[in-house]
């Protein structure tokens, strides 16, 4: 199948993503890697996706996001069905490269359900 269609994974290594960087990921056992996405200027953290190595060079060479959905199992760029979009500004690895940070700038809401960010919602009471 072809892989821009979102239909099928290719397998780490087998990407564009530069392999250097694809050898420093430190992926889950289904090959992904956590995404925060965080908007640039307030520092708000905004939603977490989940990036393999095609969606990390899709989102490095774009300047858009592009996540991989595990309900879904394909890939989908931030806005392209809601109209939100997330405008890279930059993308940072971790200490232990199993975390990746996306610096975006969101345009409208980052959270399917309409909300700015994923975390407005469900705000967890303290000392419980």
């Amino acid at each position: 199948m072809d892989t821009m269609t979102g239909t099928t994974r290719p397998a780490p290594g087998t990407t564009a993503l530069d392999p250097a960087l694809a050898a420093r990921l430190k992926r889950s056992a289904d090959g992904l890697v956590p995404a925060i996405a965080q908007q640039y200027d307030t520092g708000e953290v905004l939603m977490l996706g989940w990036m393999d190595d095609e969606a990390l060079h899709r989102t490095l060479t774009t300047g858009r996001c592009t996540y991989w959905s595990r309900s879904r199992q394909e890939y989908w760029v931030k806005g392209d069905t809601s109209g939100h979009f997330q405008h890279v500004k930059s993308v940072a690895l971790d200490c232990d490269g199993d975390t990746l940070l996306v610096k975006v700038d969101q345009v409208g809401a980052a959270c399917h359900t309409g909300d700015r960010t994923c975390f407005d919602a469900d705000v967890l009471p303290l000392g419980q």
